[in-house]
């Protein structure tokens, strides 16, 4: 039986994105967000939205191209997560049933992820037509 060990940091990333958004401003947008943070993309385990964007091409494609995971979390899941968000939106509150998509959507599949509370380490970070935030959490794995 194997037994459990600290192991590596595992960052995820929540999106939030207008409809038809491209994958490529996505991607650019993640890419700075970790750049200005210190961060590297190796370490980028998956990314999440909201259940309501399950259908968005942009993020499927951003999952594609950068070889990680995509998940989605219905909005009461991820209104566990509103006492830890930095941004609340009533706009998004309206559309998705969740008052902050990108941070709470980070720390859901960090925690997902991981084997302890996640860390909203690079809070809402917005352009035109999407946001994203990243969560990092310390993955146990086996010995």
């Amino acid at each position: 039986m194997p037994t459990s060990v600290t192991g590596q940091t595992a960052l995820a990333a929540g999106f939030g994105c207008g409809h038809g958004c491209p994958w490529q401003q996505l991607r650019e947008l993640l890419l700075r967000s970790l750049a200005e943070n210190g961060l590297q993309l190796d370490q980028l385990q998956a990314i999440a939205s909201v259940e309501y964007k399950r259908k968005e091409a942009g993020l499927h494609r951003l999952a594609e191209a950068l070889g990680v995971g995509l998940y989605f979390f219905d909005a009461p899941h991820l209104s566990g997560y509103t006492a830890q968000l930095t941004h609340v939106s009533a706009l998004a509150q309206a559309i998705t049933g969740s008052a902050g998509v990108a941070e709470s959507s980070a720390l859901a599949l960090a925690e997902q992820l991981g084997s302890a509370p996640a860390q909203l380490i690079v809070p809402r970070r917005a352009i035109a037509r999407a946001t994203v935030a990243i969560a990092r959490v310390t993955v146990k794995l086996p010995r």
